[in-house]
């Protein structure tokens, strides 16, 4: 076994390994911590002095210019006889993917909070990503001296400001904590599951810096300590056990020096000081002020207490902060509080995998026999495997690859033979660049040259052949290497418990996969993500000639990146879709400069709109008798006349809406219908999904919870109005036929009311209520058609075409929905009742053999489809349409003096303020604000602008809100006639901007004046047109800058020339 590669034979040896990952908002000092630990347990790499300003993880030129981190980096450190895999992520919400790839591979995580800033935006987001993976965090309280040297506050202030983080990250935690127990509670009422409340505890808060794993340091100076360090320092000065001092010096407990006893609240007298105040930030104070106002006795006395080999020349700088430095990092060192943290509090990959795995791999309950049953057996062996972290090499071995990322092949060590197909394409192997895997091995041994099965998310031993195939592959891992950094190591093999890169995977792993020994094995569970990729542009090269190159470059981008999408548009546009603005631009830099190596031509964003109608959700009740009308509908019949098309819409409730759109996946897996996001990523909700044992249950559950919440919202003073409400809603969901568009999506379609008789000969298009009936909110939906069929007069072949008319009738609904009549956006959160009644055929003979071939061929069943999507894109235009556009969520964070241009440049960008408040304890405002995603681009460089870089801004997407301004506005009442005149006058509004923008790109038309000026523009073609064909003099005629061109033929004629 080659050096660095842990030697887990024993149980000892697997207990000490650490992999761990760093999590934080952006800019609150990921990588500078990450240098000091490098510099103190890296073998070197980093010299200390270096360490917070080398950015060591950050080693590509777009993060060094940008100082921020955009890929997740892994670097082997020994700490004593422990290794630890530590992992560094990036902060910006852009770059969310990599924080998704880093904690799958982790057993801990580090959370690093800003004394000053506080809790963001996206500190919510790493504590829930380590909830969802089920890691195991410490927290770190990083820029403690800001506190001192910025906002001037005394101890007491810091101690109050440190308590109040750590109180709202618990709270957090908490939070996703009650929301597990409450489904537990609700799933062991409902008797789903028998394991309901396993690992409940709401008896203590998760970080407590009395237990260890709450460090206050100022990563930037190199100095850190936790609540044991100072314990350890008094506990010979006060006479107290360690382990007495660590309870008692965070909390209400006090220092009696009279009895030299700890007390509580009711032992001392007032104005005494919490023993944290008083033994610990005191005297970090009377340090910093010293140096800072130049007592260098006071620095010295330090020195010399703690026995620091500080040199005199470093003691003797004038610059303070070097001298703070100096000292600070001798005496408290950073690198020793968070790795001696990191060991004690975080667990090793034995404890971690057993308590991880139902996430990474959920427990599957299949009824077998015979041949299957072993199969079964196999891959719960290599389950269990991988539960005990089982390190043995006849054990099979199980690996996940969580992304594939590039590398120059100059960076590899010396084993270029294996580069020729790094990429896994024929043809490319003369590629600068060859994908590695990121990788972690959960059991047994993986060796260099051994043959593993690459599986899919999809794969499913039990299937076999018939469905296998496609999800598993088989290939030969060329090379296996240790990541310090930009540098790889090569070694032979590796044990379970170690996280590699792999080389020769390029070929068979998109994004990521599961590695195994056997094919008899459970893939991985997919990883959350916590955004889609919103932003899309068109990408072409500038020369024609140099789109294979282009296409050969996203094909290796869309590998490298684990979060970009590549796809082809229905015009044949190649779009690249990224999280954000800075994403793409690193997409784009990328492909220009490492992947394809051409000029490109870039579209502005694409952005994407839904389309819907205005509805008064607040009558819900009204609403619903609009279904059971018989006048509000829009009525189209097919070319032939045999079919007339009924079609009446509603609005639905916002909260159906938002269940509907978030359970995508899930109604994918009910229905039978997969998404592309479904595959590609997974909602944070999945893991309590894989392990229900009814999926169903658990998206009706979701849809009454939201209607009922909904209803009871809007109706609290009337509990009987909202009871007729919910009864109302629960009989028409028992009539939900389809969903749209691509069959999941958040609209519905309901069956006709089938108690309407008809006066003539007519059959109704009864359809199925299928999707009701998976979902569980009718037994069975045969019951319904029998009675339909046993009331029709109709003769039997006529109720066979409409039985088969059934498919044409979705089929015109999947068509509406996925393009509405504004501008070809999909339809949201709008229910349809589709009345389709078929005649029987009265013509002659002859017409009557041109309706069987028209039968024969499909004719009339593509008329009912086209009638049924004019039908349902009428209706909507009739009950006065709206756009909906994604809206993001703003946190942004800038002085008082900045206030002003913030909100000027908020107010150009159609923002709607949420909430504004001042940070306490300091002189920034948060402001919380809703931003067009349409709006965006661009917003966060010309905020810098306006605020001279005072001010900074995060932005997460939201939800759908509809524009409330009507697209057709046309003067109606006296005072809009008096205001606008007769409509001739009035400006397009934002909704009808945004319409026809749209609509320009897609190529649809446009009512727009094409010609403006037309005089002045006639005058000046003609001018010109004299001026190239005719030999001329001009004569200046006025002072108006008229001009006589006088023609070499028998004629004259004048100008006017407009300057």
């Amino acid at each position: 076994m080659e050096e660095g590669s842990p030697d887990c034979e024993s149980e000892s040896e697997r207990e000490r390994i650490r992999n761990i990952c760093i999590l934080a908002h952006v800019d609150h000092g990921k990588t500078t911590l990450a240098d000091h630990l490098i510099a103190a347990a890296g073998g070197g790499v980093v010299h200390p002095k270096q360490a917070g300003r080398v950015r060591f993880l950050d080693y590509l030129d777009e993060e060094q210019r940008r100082a921020i981190t955009m890929k997740s980096s892994s670097i082997l450190l020994r700490y004593g006889r422990h290794s630890v895999n530590l992992i560094d992520s990036p902060g910006h919400i852009d770059f969310c993917s990599e924080v998704s790839t880093a904690a799958r591979l982790s057993d801990g995580a580090l959370l690093l909070v800003d004394a000053v800033e506080g809790v963001h935006i996206q500190t919510h987001a790493v504590l829930r990503q380590c909830w969802i993976e089920r890691l195991t965090p410490c927290l770190l309280l990083n820029k403690i001296d800001r506190l001192i040297t910025e906002l001037k506050l005394t101890p007491s202030e810091a101690y109050t400001r440190l308590s109040r983080i750590v109180h709202e990250v618990n709270g957090i935690v908490s939070s996703y904590r009650s929301e597990k127990y409450l489904s537990d509670v609700d799933s062991l009422l409902a008797g789903t599951t028998a394991e309901a409340l396993e690992d409940y505890d709401d008896n203590e808060d998760v970080f407590q810096p009395q237990k260890g794993n709450v460090i206050f340091a100022c990563a930037l100076d190199g100095w850190g300590f936790g609540i044991r360090e100072f314990a350890e320092i008094y506990a010979s000065k006060l006479g107290a056990s360690v382990g007495a001092l660590q309870r008692a010096l965070w909390g209400a407990r006090y220092y009696n020096p009279k009895t030299k006893m700890i007390v509580g609240k009711k032992g001392v007298g007032a104005n005494k000081k919490p023993m944290f105040v008083q033994f610990v930030l005191e005297p970090l104070w009377q340090v910093y002020q010293g140096a800072l106002e130049g007592d260098k006795g006071l620095v010295e006395k330090v020195v010399r207490s703690f026995s620091l080999s500080v040199p005199p020349r470093e003691l003797q700088n004038k610059d303070v902060k070097v001298v703070l430095q100096a000292v600070m990092s001798r005496w408290l060192p950073l690198s020793d509080a968070v790795l001696s943290m990191v060991v004690r509090c975080l667990p090793d990959p034995v404890a971690a995998q057993g308590f991880r795995i139902s996430r990474l791999i959920p427990k599957r309950e299949v009824e077998v026999d015979g041949v299957e049953r072993g199969l079964v057996e196999e891959a719960e062996a290599a389950r269990k495997a991988v539960e005990g972290c089982d390190c043995r090499e006849e054990v099979p071995c199980v690996a996940f690859v969580s992304k594939m990322f590039a590398v120059p092949v100059k960076m590899l060590p010396g084993q270029r033979g294996e580069v020729g197909n790094g990429y896994g394409e024929q043809g490319e192997g003369d590629s600068d660049e060859c994908f590695l895997a990121f990788a972690r091995i959960f059991s047994g041994v993986l060796y260099a040259g051994q043959r593993v099965f690459v599986l899919s998310a999809l794969y499913d031993p039990v299937k076999g052949e018939e469905s296998g195939q496609k999800h598993i592959q088989e290939a030969e891992l060329k090379s296996l290497y240790l990541m310090m950094g930009q540098g790889l190591k090569v070694v032979a093999s590796a044990k379970a418990g170690s996280i590699v890169a792999i080389g020769g995977l390029g070929q068979h792993i998109l994004k990521s996969a599961t590695l195994s020994s056997t094919r008899n094995c459970w893939p991985f569970s997919s990883m959350a993500f916590q955004v889609a990729p919103t932003l899309r542009v068109a990408i072409e090269p500038s020369d024609p000639a140099d789109v294979g190159a282009l296409l050969k470059g996203l094909r290796l981008l869309n590998r490298a990146d684990p979060f970009v999408e590549v796809t082809v548009s229905a015009r044949g546009e190649h779009v690249l879709a990224a999280a954000g603005e800075v994403h793409l631009e690193r997409c784009i830099k990328d492909l220009k400069e490492r992947f394809a190596k051409v000029s490109l031509e870039v579209s502005p964003p694409l952005v994407s709109y839904k389309e819907t109608i205005e509805g008064d959700v607040s009558n819900v009740l009204e609403n619903l008798k609009v279904l059971s009308r018989r006048s509000d509908y829009v009525e189209k019949a097919t070319p032939n006349g045999r079919c007339v098309v009924r079609v009446q819409v509603m609005k639905l409730l916002p909260s159906l809406t938002k269940v509907l759109d978030e359970s995508s996946d899930l109604l994918g897996d009910i229905i039978g219908v997969k998404s592309g996001q479904t595959v590609k990523s997974l909602e944070s909700r999945r893991p309590s999904i894989l392990e229900n044992d009814n999926p169903a249950e658990v998206l009706k559950k979701r849809i009454l919870d939201a209607v009922e919440g909904d209803i009871l919202s809007r109706n609290e003073n009337d509990k009987d109005h909202a009871e007729k409400c919910k009864l109302k809603w629960l009989k028409i969901l028992r009539r939900i036929w389809a969903l749209g568009p691509r069959q999941i999506g958040p609209n519905l379609l309901f069956t006709p009311d089938i108690k309407a008789e008809s006066t003539d000969s007519s059959v109704l298009i009864r359809g199925c209520r299928r999707i009701s009936e998976r979902l569980g909110f009718v037994a069975d939906s045969s019951i319904s058609d029998s009675v339909a069929e046993t009331s029709s007069h109709a003769n039997q072949a006529l109720c066979m075409d409409a039985e088969h008319l059934e498919t044409s009738v979705i089929s015109g609904f999947q068509l509406a929905t996925s393009a509405g009549p504004l501008c070809d956006e999909p339809m949201w959160g709008l229910a349809f009742v589709v009345e389709a009644r078929i005649s029987p055929f009265s013509g002659q003979h002859d017409e009557s053999e041109t309706h069987q071939q028209s039968e024969q061929y499909g004719i009339f069943a593509g008329q009912v489809i086209a009638t049924v999507k004019d039908a349902c894109r009428a209706a909507v235009l009739q009950s006065k349409p709206r756009l909906a556009e994604a809206m993001y969520f703003c946190e942004l964070n800038t002085p008082t003096e900045y206030l002003g241009p913030m909100y000027a440049v908020l107010s150009r960008r159609r923002a709607r303020i949420l909430k504004e408040e001042m940070q306490e304890g300091s002189p920034f405002f948060t402001v919380h604000a809703y931003v067009p995603v349409s709006e965006s681009f661009g917003f966060a460089d010309e905020l810098r602008r306006w605020t001279s870089g005072a001010a900074s801004a995060l932005l997460v997407l939201s939800h759908w809100e509809a524009v409330p301004e009507d697209p057709f506005f046309v003067p109606k009442t006296e005072e809009e006639i008096e205001e606008f005149g007769d409509g001739s006058s009035v400006l397009p509004n934002t909704a009808r901007k945004l319409i026809d923008a749209v609509r320009r790109r897609k190529g649809l038309p446009v009512e727009e004046k094409v010609v403006q000026h037309a005089t002045k523009q006639r005058t000046l073609a003609l001018f010109f047109w004299a001026e190239k064909l005719f030999p001329y003099r001009l004569q200046a005629c006025n002072s108006e800058s008229s001009f006589m061109v006088s023609v070499g033929f028998k004629f004259s004629f004048a100008v006017k020339w407009h300057a």
